[in-house]
């Protein structure tokens, strides 16, 4: 398996996004020894870079499901995975009938850190990522409190997500040079406006992780060749499926690109992470960039 930087850490180039795991557009989650196996199976793959995050559950009273069940694949693998990553989030609210809300303050993300320290069952969060902007507070306030929780030695690392230029720049500017590790907003041919914020941070040496990089989990995904048929044909050009196609133009737009494809089967994450070795020609990734949009044309 390829690598790339993370802030201060070096993961395989493709991670592991374990969302639906737990919950899914599909609202058809695996069992339990199925997630575990699928988590394996990206080890095997050489995933060093795991993401969840403390609202992934599948019902508002299940806060940490699926933290706890990435814990637990981690500790039953048998042997050691050297440099895995695990990144999770905080700062969304989850209560009970499904009342979904923000808090970006102290002593929320204090808890909510505790909390996933305890399900992922570690002394430290290698990253701990700001899941969504609380407008109720000034954005740059929110990211002093991940400094402070850094200070604190709860996190190693802060990353953002769903975040704008602007707030990349706000980042950047309370943390300190190199103190943001990376940014990880929703990117893919069905969801290519984050290409600005992809580009500031090749320009900034942040890690950007794309999440959704197929096109989700409600038939995005599978799909995106007959959306993009330029990916299924390019598949068959080289006997492999069009997400790997996918997966691979993605890594091509920048060494600090991350994607983060999410699987409940290990065919389906051993088929992403073979993505780091897919070489494709200038002409066909110019092919692809065409087909998603003039934006991305470089």
């Amino acid at each position: 398996m390829k690598t790339r930087s993370l802030g201060p850490f070096t993961v395989s180039a493709i991670g592991l996004g374990a969302m639906p795991f737990s919950m899914n557009e599909d609202r058809s989650c695996p069992s339990q020894e199925q997630a575990i196996a699928t988590v394996h199976a990206a080890f095997d793959a050489g995933v060093t870079l795991i993401d969840t995050a403390d609202v992934y559950a599948p019902s508002w009273d299940q806060l940490g499901h699926n933290e706890t069940l990435v814990g637990r694949a981690v500790r039953s693998f048998g042997r050691d995975v050297d440099n895995l990553l695990i990144a999770t989030k905080g700062g969304i609210t989850r209560s009970e009938g499904e009342r979904w809300g923000r808090d970006g303050s102290l002593d929320h993300l204090r808890t909510a850190v505790e909390r996933s320290l305890r399900a992922l069952r570690v002394d430290v969060i290698d990253l701990y990522q700001w899941h969504r902007p609380d407008r109720w507070l000034v954005y740059a306030d929110v990211i002093e409190n991940f400094g402070v929780l850094r200070q604190e030695g709860k996190i190693r690392s802060v990353g953002i997500s769903n975040a704008d230029v602007e707030e990349i720049a706000i980042a950047e500017r309370i943390l300190g040079a190199g103190g943001l590790a990376s940014v990880q907003n929703q990117f893919s041919p069905l969801y290519p406006s984050s290409f600005d914020e992809l580009t500031y941070c090749a320009e900034r040496g942040i890690a950007f992780l794309p999440w959704s990089p197929l096109g989700g989990t409600g038939g995005g995904a599978r799909t995106i060749g007959e959306r993009f048929d330029v990916f299924a044909r390019i598949g068959v050009a080289h006997d492999v499926s069009p997400q790997r196609v996918v997966l691979a133009w993605e890594l091509s737009l920048g060494d600090h690109v991350i994607p983060i494809p999410g699987a409940r089967r290990p065919e389906s994450i051993v088929d992403s992470a073979a993505a780091a070795d897919l070489e494709l020609s200038a002409e066909e990734l110019a092919r692809c960039s065409t087909a998603v949009g003039p934006s991305i044309i470089q």
